[in-house]
Parts: C-alpha cells; sequence; structure tokens
C-alpha cells in the first residue's frame, strides 16, 4: 500500500502542512506513555516505513535516526505513570498527544491521529485533526510517528527505569505484564514507575 494516499487526500483538500500522531505504551503496568508527532516532507521516501509493531527493534531504531534527520520538524512526549493513575489511559493517551502536537516548532493546519478516539473524559485533541484507524499501516506521517513513540519509550523504559529498579527486567520486558514482570512484582512489590490502576488485579490476587 501506497503509504502517502491518506496525506494526498487531506494536501488535495488544501491542508498544507500535515502532522502524523500516535502513541506507544498505552498497556504495560509501569512507565509512562509516549507520544510524538512528525511532519514530514512530502512524498520523502522512507525504505521498510511501516507500523512499529510489525517491524523489528533494530530496524525501528534506524528508521528513528533516519526520520529525526529529515523530518520537517517532530516532537516527543510523554506522560507519567502518576498522572496516568490520576486521569485514566486514555485522557492519558490524549494528553500525550496533545503534548506531542504542542511541542513542534510548527503549527500543523491538520493532524492525522492514529486510531478512533480524540477525547476521553477529561482530555480532548485540541489541535484540527481527523482520525484514521490502523493509521500507523496507513499513512507515512502516522507511521513515523510510531516510530518515534515507540523507540523513546523503549529507550527510557530499558535504560532510565532499568537502571533504577533493576530488580524488575524492564529492559527485557519493556513494563508490559510478563510471567517475569509479576513474578518481580510478587518478589519486591510496585516501585514508583508502576501504575496503581493497572495492578488491581494482581492486588486482588494478593489478598
Amino acid at each position: 500500500m501506497d503509504l502517502w494516499t491518506l496525506e494526498r487526500e487531506q494536501w488535495n483538500k488544501g491542508f498544507a502542512c500535515l502532522c502524523g500522531v500516535d502513541e506507544a505504551g498505552a498497556g504495560p503496568l509501569a512507565g509512562p506513555v509516549y507520544a510524538a508527532a512528525v511532519i514530514l516532507p512530502r512524498e520523502m521516501e522512507i525504505p521498510g516505513l511501516n507500523d512499529s509493531k510489525k517491524l523489528t527493534e533494530k530496524k525501528r531504531e534506524v528508521l528513528y535516526d533516519l526520520i529525526t534527520a529529515q523530518a520537517e520538524a517532530w516532537s516527543v512526549a510523554f506522560v507519567t505513570a502518576e498522572e496516568i493513575d490520576g486521569l485514566d489511559i486514555l485522557n492519558a493517551r490524549m494528553l500525550a498527544m496533545n503534548r506531542a502536537i504542542e511541542g513542534l516548532p510548527v503549527k500543523p493546519d491538520l493532524c492525522l491521529i492514529d486510531g478512533n478516539r480524540d477525547h476521553g473524559s477529561r482530555v480532548s485533541i485540541e489541535a484540527p485533526h481527523v482520525t484514521i484507524i490502523g493509521g500507523d499501516g496507513k499513512s507515512a506521517s502516522i507511521a513515523a510517528a510510531s516510530i518515534l513513540a515507540k523507540v523513546s519509550r523503549d529507550r527510557y523504559v530499558s535504560q532510565e527505569l532499568d537502571t533504577l529498579y533493576p530488580q524488575y527486567g524492564f529492559a527485557k520486558h519493556k513494563g508490559y505484564g510478563t510471567k517475569a514482570h509479576y513474578a518481580a512484582l510478587d518478589q519486591y512489590g510496585p516501585c514508583p514507575a508502576h501504575r496503581r490502576t493497572f495492578l488491581k488485579k494482581w492486588e486482588a490476587r494478593r489478598q
């Protein structure tokens, strides 16, 4: 599939500056949720560009460097585990995407948002936008954003969090609820990086 088809449709409607937006890390038990906003040069050729989930870690790292070097503008933002607990994950995702869009040095005419949600109960996407289900596999801009969000989050969790809390093995599972992660929780209990609202089932099992 041509990843520029959706962008062309919007350019033809008069939206000159398009920005792809996606988030990463909604599901893990620990760590922040990240989002990225990317404005690519028109029809930029990026070999191997795809939804970040369909790429190997090595390929994502290569594409991350390529995108950040050649994008017209890009921004990465996050919402902490504590903020996620204070809101909920849907509102936190919207907040992360808002922060990424606001962090751009250029104001886009239209944001292409991955997924079918543009608001939670307390936070809405504020910039002009359209939502695209499966956008990270259909749009070059969203695919680029998905890679920046995923790589940024993985780097933070596997480097920063793993160094702070080595007993949990964050570098291996990236905060997701693996068997090893639950075993570490059973042994050590939660750390400040854990999302307490995501541990309800684990806590109930322990009682």
